[in-house]
């Protein structure tokens, strides 16, 4: 645990979380996962167990890697890691929030993990002061990862093409600017494209104000799709254009766990 401090100190220069917490959650129910390089941990998965409707779930509140083990595939091993564990104590669905506008995470957390999305948090967190989401609010998305259900094991072989796509502009720079949409949009659709920027991190560097329209102009989008019941279950990265695009479909048309665990 005082390991995990130290990574939570380096990767977010953040106020570390008390050991007397995180060892009461784990020794209740959460589960806490260190991925090491020889002796030194370089990443460490921790989450803790939710209950809500009459339901138990996982928790999974802090992923985190050294930035010189970054892009090596170790979230992804943490999260299979945490899948197993959380299976052998008995959980069927694990959840956790990201940013919706940080792609690197939406094709982890959707792509290669199968998770899914049609909760989104206004600021969730609040005002933040870290590099990362200094600045802007703490929108988020409340993902679900129904661990032993037949979405996680299934290949999605639509032609993501045909799906009707939300545009976007470019400036006189090439940057991409986000377009609103009418509710009507959406109608009778069974799919749709939603894009984001490619590197959000450095729009938001470079162009703040731009940044906060992506911010503000996807929440809308988000809350009108998900209100209508299509859920995010997989983020396509594009090479000839300035944003990737998310697919969201019909939730009912997902195989997941009955909804009365939700």
């Amino acid at each position: 645990m005082e390991r995990v401090q130290q990574l939570e100190k380096a990767i977010w220069n953040m106020k570390p979380i008390p050991i007397h917490h995180t060892l009461t959650a784990v020794k209740n129910g959460g589960i806490m996962i260190g991925a090491f390089h020889g002796e030194n941990m370089v990443g460490f998965s921790y989450g803790f167990a939710g209950f809500h409707n009459g339901q138990s779930y996982l928790c999974s509140h802090m992923l985190g890697i050294l930035e010189d083990f970054r892009s090596h595939g170790i979230g992804a091993m943490l999260k299979e890691a945490q899948r197993q564990a959380a299976i052998e104590k008995g959980y069927k669905m694990v959840t956790w929030t990201y940013d919706p506008l940080e792609s690197a995470n939406a094709f982890l957390n959707l792509t290669k993990l199968k998770a899914i999305c049609s909760t989104y948090i206004e600021n969730c967190y609040g005002d933040m002061e870290d590099p990362l989401n200094r600045g802007l609010a703490s929108d988020r998305f409340q993902v679900e990862w129904w661990i032993q259900s037949p979405h996680i094991n299934e290949n999605d072989t639509d032609d993501w093409t045909a799906y009707k796509r939300i545009p976007y502009e470019l400036t006189v720079d090439g940057e991409p600017i986000p377009l609103e949409v009418d509710a009507s949009f959406f109608n009778d659709q069974e799919a749709v494209l939603v894009p984001i920027p490619r590197h959000f991190q450095q729009l938001k560097k470079e162009h703040f104000e731009l940044a906060l329209d992506w911010r503000i102009k996807t929440r809308h989008i988000f809350q009108a799709l998900f209100t209508q019941g299509f859920a995010a279950m997989k983020l396509i990265k594009m090479n000839d254009e300035p944003v990737h695009y998310y697919v969201l479909k019909r939730r009912t048309t997902l195989r997941l766990e009955s909804e009365d665990t939700k």
